[in-house]
């Protein structure tokens, strides 16, 4: 009897008003704790919760200095929003990354923010950013994970005449450490996103949400795999959970339920203020007393 993929467990630390200790702190702790296997920022210029002029960390600086002050953890963003940069010079950013760390990076990807979340859209006019519409984000993001790829492992400088992206002389050296790349996990639950997704992802993760949802996406993304001939069980199922202090049932039970409905790839998202020693209490109270493992 084949047994399905063991799940694994990561934590998510959104970089918004909290101190960079305080995010230091919980990823050291999860480093020294081998149940958790990974751990994630976001991608935001400006809080999207809370005091709207509370603090918020860049995110591709924020993980190489993590990166640099852990040794085992898997790490990435949930998700880079391809419309902050582009794609090679993320590339560039991302092969760093996955240097400091030693090879343990995940490249987070996803189209960028929806255009009707106002806090999320007002750090684009606040940081000089376009803002086009989701056709242009989402035919840019399949470009940028081409071009990405293609900077990663091509030997040869090279030129890029696509829709979105125009280049001359593209190069990336060093190489990241991981061969033939560092993963690639795509974000998002639209149609569109998962079309990109079947053709260029290692891992998909859906932001939470209700699990039915989850399903019916993961389900859709199995039928676009299908069309282009890819094996839908080459994608690894991801979903972030938010995670309860005060009604620690609730996370098991959604944890149960994400693991039932075959996703493999568990990011537990932790809300700040962190307790002290929280990744060992998630680790005690969330992980180990599941029925599911």
């Amino acid at each position: 009897m084949t047994h399905p993929p063991r799940a694994g467990f990561g934590i998510m630390t959104a970089p918004m008003q909290v101190g960079y200790h305080d995010v230091l702190r919980v990823w050291r702790e999860a480093d020294a704790i081998p149940e958790i296997e990974h751990a994630w920022l976001f991608d935001h210029l400006m809080p999207i919760g809370g005091d709207p002029s509370g603090p918020t960390y860049e995110g591709w600086t924020l993980l190489s200095a993590l990166a640099a002050q852990t040794r085992r953890l898997r790490l990435g963003l949930l998700v880079t929003s391809n419309r902050f940069r582009p794609p090679a010079m993320l590339a560039k950013i991302a092969a760093t990354v996955d240097i400091v760390s030693g090879g343990r990076l995940d490249l987070g990807i996803g189209a960028g923010s929806r255009p009707g979340h106002p806090l999320a859209r007002r750090e684009y006019d606040a940081h000089g950013l376009p803002f086009h519409d989701s056709a242009h984000a989402v035919g840019s993001l399949a470009e940028a994970c081409t071009v990405i790829r293609r900077l990663w492992t091509e030997e040869e400088p090279f030129d890029v005449h696509g829709t979105y992206v125009q280049l001359t002389g593209a190069f990336c050296n060093p190489k990241p450490v991981q061969r033939p790349h560092p993963p690639i996990l795509i974000g998002g639950r639209s149609a569109p996103t998962l079309r990109v997704a079947a053709e260029h992802a290692d891992l998909w993760n859906i932001p939470g949400g209700d699990i039915d949802d989850a399903i019916a996406r993961s389900a859709l993304l199995d039928r676009y795999c299908t069309e282009i001939g890819r094996d839908p069980a080459s994608i690894t199922r991801s979903i972030h959970l938010p995670v309860s202090y005060d009604r620690p049932g609730a996370t098991r039970d959604a944890i149960g339920e994400a693991i039932d409905a075959d996703f493999r790839h568990l990011v537990l998202g932790l809300p700040a203020p962190y307790p002290a020693d929280v990744v060992r209490w998630v680790a005690d109270e969330l992980i180990s007393t599941s029925p599911r493992l």
